[in-house]
This record gives structure tokens, sequence and C-alpha cells, in this order.
């Protein structure tokens, strides 16, 4: 199958090796741009632990040099994957959502535990800082980086729209479905998309496609590049 790619480019990179190991054609569209907020100064003191509700939010926490003897606590198995590869030295997993995360953080951080500090986008998903203050945390949230839109999806993709060479496409944010799906609109392509099916990280990405008249809208049991990749091959099969 040929199959569209939404992926900020850092991740689309392995992603994307991944498809064409499965046998894909792969094309990489990036329709968000992940930018750190480099004007900020993060206040990192009194941290106990650092709480990353996504890649970037680890990255994000390289690139502003925090300690990374101090423990992490991870959204899901990929974030903790690359929290270890990164150099983070303690890392748990939720292996889930936020929702996950916040079980997590009870069962290994004492309330007095000292200062939880999540590494935010610019858009988050749930109040997670609220959600831990309400339970008796102290949690100082900072937003480290901003995930920008594109300006226009790039022309292979136009093309392969143009001549229905997409077969399905991959979500992998209710952000980046969002993201396609003004900028499918922008191009006047939506009936273009009949014929592709999309597949989703979560619920949340495939109501961010509402508007858009795919053959299939299908959303991950949950928010695992595996369930995803498990989507993609029910329209294989």
């Amino acid at each position: 199958m040929r199959v569209l790619l939404t992926r900020p480019e850092v991740d689309a990179r392995a992603t994307a090796s991944v498809l064409r190991d499965l046998g894909h054609e792969v094309i990489v569209d990036p329709v968000l741009d992940i930018r750190f907020a480099d004007t900020l100064r993060p206040e990192f003191d009194g941290v106990s632990h650092w709480l990353a509700t996504s890649r970037n939010g680890v990255r994000a926490l390289v690139h502003f040099e925090a300690d990374r003897s101090v423990p992490l606590l991870a959204v899901g198995s990929s974030t903790a994957a690359l929290a270890r590869q990164s150099g983070f030295t303690t890392v748990h997993d939720a292996d889930g959502d936020v929702t996950d995360l916040v079980q997590l953080a009870r069962d290994r951080v004492l309330v007095d535990g000292g200062t939880l500090f999540h590494a935010a986008g610019s858009e988050i998903s749930g109040d997670l800082a609220a959600t831990l203050s309400g339970f008796g945390y102290h949690v100082r949230r900072q937003v480290l980086y901003a995930a920008v839109p594109a300006r226009e999806l790039r022309p292979e993709t136009l093309a392969a729209l143009d001549g229905h060479a997409i077969d399905a496409a991959l979500f992998y944010s209710p952000r980046s479905a969002a993201g396609f799906a003004a900028l499918v609109a922008a191009s006047g392509r939506l009936d273009e998309c009949r014929s592709i099916t999309a597949c989703c990280i979560s619920q949340r990405a495939a109501e961010a496609l509402q508007n858009v008249s795919f053959r299939r809208v299908l959303a991950a049991p949950r928010p695992r590049q595996s369930d995803l990749l498990d989507l993609l091959q029910q329209c294989v099969s």
C-alpha cells in the first residue's frame, strides 16, 4: 500500500523505515513542525520528577539540559524508550494516556516528595498539572515547545491525492489530524480523500477528522504505535 505519514519530521524518519520494512510505500508530509521555546529559561530548581506526555517533551528536556539523573515518568512506551535512549537513568512507563500517567505518579511519587515538572507543549491534551494538584502534588508546568502547523501540503502529497494514489493515512495526534484536515480543505481536495482509510492513534484524533470524508476512519484501542500498525494491517487484509 501507499501510506501517507503525517508525523513531525524527527519521528517520521523512523516510522517510515518501519513501514517500508512492512512492504509499504511511504509519503512523508509532516503537518506540524516542532519548535523549542528558546527564549525561555526553564525553572528546574527543586524538581524531583520529570513528567513527559510526549516524545517532544523528552526532546525539550534534553534541549534545555535538564538533569537526566532525575526520574522521569513517561506517558507511554514510545516516550519512555526515547527517554532511555536520551540518557535518563530512571524511567517509568505509564503505558497509556494522561490518565494512566496520573496513576503512575500516584503510585511512584510521595505527595510531599518534591516538585513534578511537566515539559509541556503550547497545546495540551487534558490538564495533567491540575489533576495531580488536586491530589496534593506540587506540579510545575512550563511550555517548552510548540507544534507549528505547516502552511500547505507538500507537492508529492497533492499529486498523490490528485491521482488517488494514497491507500491509508496515519495520524499520531489530534493536532496532526486537525492540521491535515485544515490543509486538505484549503487545497480543495476533500473529495480526493474518499478512497483513503485514516488510521488514528486515538479516538480524539479520529474526531479531528470528522469534516473529511475518508473511506473509513479507524481509531486505535490504545495510543501505541503497535496498535496503530495493527489498524493499518486491517486495510491490507
